[in-house]
């Protein structure tokens, strides 16, 4: 696990490393989820097959979330304490980019209202459900400095951004470049 960036905003730390998002150690990592909450491949795959069975059983009794929103579960066998399924959108399926802002958004909120200090996000919607690497990295970091300048007395004290490919985290290191301006 490498730390790539890193930018303080007040007291809180916005971070960006590269890595496994599994092997997190936060209080909560985010899941790039789909609607019905069945994690077959990609991250959400990782996630359950690294943090077992109850992750799934326990997304199965919640059932169904739109995009744009969020739930969370337990982390079964991870390092983190919670999993947040978080539901980007699909490109072509219209608004994206309010859906994308949205279902960062909600998991910050959820994060939050849990009084959690420390969560792991991957680049949500940006493998295959198509969403322009550049344009995921844009929404995510600002919406992230943008929570993290409105809420200076909220729970969360660190947001950081897991990725794994290197095209992925060159979208991701630009977009931190820019928060030193």
């Amino acid at each position: 696990m490498k730390v790539v960036s890193e930018r303080q905003i007040g007291k809180k730390i916005l971070r960006l490393v590269q890595g496994d998002i599994t092997q997190r150690d936060v209080d909560v990592i985010v899941n790039a989820a789909n609607s019905h909450l069945q994690h077959g491949g990609g991250v959400a795959g990782a996630i359950v097959k690294k943090g077992g069975r109850t992750i799934q059983d326990e997304s199965d009794r919640i059932g169904y979330t739109p995009v744009g929103t969020a739930v969370m579960t337990g982390a079964g066998k991870l390092s983190a304490r919670f999993v947040i399924h978080a539901v980007g959108p699909r490109m072509g399926e219209g608004d994206e980019d309010t859906k994308l802002k949205n279902a960062v958004r909600n998991s910050l909120l959820l994060a939050s209202q849990k009084r959690l200090s420390s969560i792991s996000i991957p680049a949500i919607s940006s493998g295959i459900f198509g969403f322009p690497k550049d344009r995921c990295a844009s929404i995510l970091v600002g919406e992230a400095a943008s929570y993290l300048r409105d809420n200076p007395e909220g729970s969360l004290a660190l947001i950081e951004f897991c990725i794994y490919d290197d095209l992925t985290l060159g979208h991701f290191r630009k977009e931190f470049d820019r928060l030193a301006d």
